[in-house]
């Protein structure tokens, strides 16, 4: 069941193959409404391919997914309606150029003339830029960032935020769409033990909130859901997810969370390239193109996966530079 804010998320045999051999293979996920999930293993063992199929940026080669009730990849279009993007290096980097105060406001234009309803739109300016105004200062309370702290105040410069800040005020951006999950790549770069510790318990905030949350990082800390990643050419890992964020709604058990099973054998047919971003008109996912291209910090191989409820073998005798162009353009998500 979902909750009114997250979404549940499941998925069965989920894989994304590109042209030279499969980004990830064999993913069984089943996460509750609110979980705060990790996405954990080392650059180019297709994690951020990962982040965006289960948004619905990326249409996935094999398998199927539920996110909040819509099934990938027939309803690409309405999961990334319900999902959202924090910072995704090389998808949605915020303007190096505006100001915070204009990144925010740019941000809640662009939700109510896409995301919005239609008679929003006929609404007085002053009732529209009031609900703009709230909706703003709602998702910066959410983050933690009060623009009146930064060196210029709201009109400091995107380009000079540290770090932690730049993080925030990508979450805030997204955060304007109210959505029901949330995506966030690479949480832990360039940030130090305090500031990652930090980073991690913002997350957690809003997966308390309801959201549910998918975050990629390198290492995972201590009570999250972990989904863990190999690179190829290395050994398989095996290990049990950690205790959840919270705890899972309407199930017994708790999330159980799967990642991989060995490769079928290729043969010539398997050659087909990846699929890529499914365009923004998609309703039914029948129309979405194949293209070829890579997200930066994401030099994908072919990774063998690691089961995390018991110990795996895998064997696959693809390419080892099966990913490398799997991740197609995603455009500004």
């Amino acid at each position: 069941m979902d909750s009114p804010h997250g979404a549940a998320v499941k998925a069965e045999g989920f894989g994304l193959k590109g042209p030279r051999g499969w980004v990830f293979r064999g993913v069984d996920l089943d996460a509750a409404p609110g979980a705060l999930i990790a996405l954990e293993g080392p650059s180019g063992s297709g994690r951020t391919c990962l982040l965006l199929a289960l948004t619905g940026r990326m249409k996935p080669t094999e398998g199927h997914a539920e996110i909040g009730r819509h099934r990938l990849p027939k309803k690409m279009a309405a999961v990334r309606r319900i999902s959202a993007l924090g910072p995704v290096p090389g998808v949605n980097d915020l303007d190096q150029a505006l100001t915070v105060a204009e990144q925010l406001r740019e941000g809640a234009l662009l939700q109510r003339r896409y995301d919005g309803p239609v008679r929003a739109l006929l609404r007085p300016r002053g009732e529209r830029r009031a609900t703009a105004e709230a909706r703003i200062a709602a998702a910066l309370a959410a983050v933690g960032l009060d623009p009146a702290t930064l060196p210029k105040g709201p009109r400091t410069s995107v380009r000079d935020l540290e770090r932690l800040e730049s993080v925030r005020l990508s979450l805030a951006v997204a955060l304007l769409g109210n959505p029901r999950l949330l995506a966030v790549d690479d949480l832990d770069l360039k940030l130090s033990d305090a500031e990652r510790a930090e980073a991690w318990a913002l997350l957690r905030s809003l997966a308390d909130r309801g959201t549910t949350v998918l975050a990629v990082c390198s290492e995972a800390p201590e009570g999250v859901t972990v989904l863990r990643t190999v690179a190829a050419g290395e050994p398989a890992t095996t290990g049990a997810p950690t205790a959840p964020a919270r705890p899972a709604v309407a199930r017994d058990a708790g999330p159980k969370i799967t990642w991989g099973r060995p490769a079928a054998p290729a043969s010539p047919a398997d050659a087909d390239a990846a699929t890529g971003p499914a365009p923004d008109n998609d309703t039914d996912g029948k129309t979405d193109g194949k293209t070829e291209g890579e997200t930066e910090g994401e030099k994908s191989t072919t990774a063998p996966i690691a089961k995390t409820t018991e110990p795996t073998t895998n064997t696959t005798d693809e390419d080892p530079k099966g990913a490398d162009d799997a991740l197609a353009e995603t455009g500004r998500a």
